[in-house]
């Protein structure tokens, strides 16, 4: 787990990046799954990396320049008649022992005393995110500072997005971070093995989804990362199909993009096998060259080398491979500056990786630099080619023969960027 230590740390680091200013960082809502039922609480990212506190209705505020206050918590008061129905709150006292902020108010305060400490920074930094109402009591607490600043020449002339700051912090892992992810996919690779355990002709894709999802729980993860994918047949040509209801018939390939929860970081594994147990020709060729392509861009992962190398890496395996296949034809640098591979192949090969699924930081640092690979990074490698049975090939491109359509093939692995090349996270699972 992340200690109390470490979330000190991050709070300290943000605190030296913002110098003058005053961050505030909001909890998230419950999110309503229909009526008055909500689904299970998950808390905003930013907010737990800086805190470890799993509450909604909180504020966390970090001022660098306050004479006493630099860590300053908002949260429910604790109310036990409303705790009988949503669960136990930790309450002021309780926040302020086991979070380590300096101050902690009831959030019912928030009005009175947050704008007593924005005033001790330059200016606020805050992302303007998908609460409206949120962001609003935030300009407003800003307008009216603006409006009493020449009577004191001091408090916040501005707003910067905090996701500019905080974000670069979040990219490189901490060695706890790491074994955390490390937890997530252990357990996801055990969720894998037990799927293809289990998979046959005759069974309904749920049925394997639920497998999986038991495995999760069942290990001690949170639950899933992200909505699973059981995609049997040609549904493996839709990238986020997750109605999982198909029946499994011999013949068919599945598969299964699926990844475990744990502690709020996450894992996120693709596997692409045959329900019988064998490959046909076909399914063979194209299972054969995503393979290859996704081996050659995890060499590419590795410190000194930028983000898009392991990408333009897979492309290049594909067309190619594709071109063998008859399924491309031309000039290779042709089709890959003018797309044309991208009927079979639309998404790109991977993407950051831990507190959310698709994890915070930038893909390039200006319109020409691509960032930089460095340790800590965790990425996703995860090329695939999909021939959907209504596949349209690009201009110039020759028509794709019914024998090749409905299979749909994709392979990931989370990749840990070392100071000497890259870990596979995920090699406990064959491929």
């Amino acid at each position: 787990m992340i200690s109390p230590l470490e979330y000190k740390q991050r709070r300290q680091k943000l605190m030296s990046a913002i110098g003058k200013g005053v961050a505030v960082f909001n909890s998230a809502p419950y999110a309503v799954m229909h009526n008055d039922v909500e689904y299970v609480y998950r808390q905003d990212s930013d907010f737990y990396y800086l805190t470890g506190f799993n509450e909604s209705s909180a504020v966390a505020v970090l001022a660098p320049n306050h004479s006493e206050h630099q860590f300053i918590l908002f949260v429910q008061p604790k109310d036990l008649a409303k705790e009988i129905w949503t669960g136990y709150r930790v309450g002021v006292e309780g926040a302020k022992d086991l979070y380590g902020a300096d101050a902690v108010y009831s959030i019912e305060e928030l009005d009175e005393i947050l704008p007593k400490y924005l005033v001790s920074g330059d200016r606020i930094y805050y992302h303007l995110g998908r609460d409206l109402n949120f962001n609003a009591r935030i300009i407003h607490y800003w307008q009216k500072l603006t409006e009493s600043y020449p009577k004191r020449g001091t408090g916040p002339t501005g707003i910067e997005d905090s996701n500019f700051v905080l974000h670069p912090l979040r990219m490189i892992k901490s060695p706890a971070e790491i074994e955390m992810i490390r937890k997530a996919t252990e357990i996801s690779v055990k969720a894998h093995k037990k799927a293809q355990e289990i998979a046959q002709p005759g069974k309904y894709e749920y049925e394997i989804q639920a497998e999986i999802e038991h495995t999760f729980r069942s290990l001690g993860g949170d639950g899933v990362a992200y909505p699973s994918i059981v995609a049997s047949g040609a549904n493996a040509c839709i990238l986020h199909y997750i109605e999982n209801n198909r029946r499994m018939e011999a013949g068919d390939l599945l598969l299964i993009d699926a990844g475990c929860s744990y502690g709020y970081y996450n894992g996120d594994i693709t596997r692409t096998f045959p329900v019988d147990g064998k490959f046909d020709p076909r399914q063979k060729d194209i299972y054969q060259l995503v393979l290859e392509a996704q081996l050659a861009a995890i060499e590419m992962v590795k410190p000194g080398n930028t983000y898009n190398q392991y990408h333009d890496k897979a492309v290049e395996v594909l067309v190619e491979g594709l071109k063998e296949l008859k399924l491309l034809q031309g000039d290779s640098k042709e089709i890959i500056e003018e797309k044309k591979y991208e009927p079979f192949y639309m998404h790109r090969t991977g993407h950051w990786l831990g507190l959310d699924v698709h994890d915070v930081g930038n893909y390039k640092q200006d319109k020409e630099n691509w960032t930089t690979f460095q340790a800590g990074h965790i990425v996703t490698v995860e090329p695939g080619i999909y021939i959907s049975p209504y596949i349209t090939p690009a201009e110039g491109q020759p028509e794709i023969p019914d024998y090749w359509k409905g299979i749909g093939v994709r392979i990931e692995d989370d990749v840990l960027v070392t100071e000497s090349g890259n870990e596979v996270l995920t090699a406990g699972i064959g491929k």
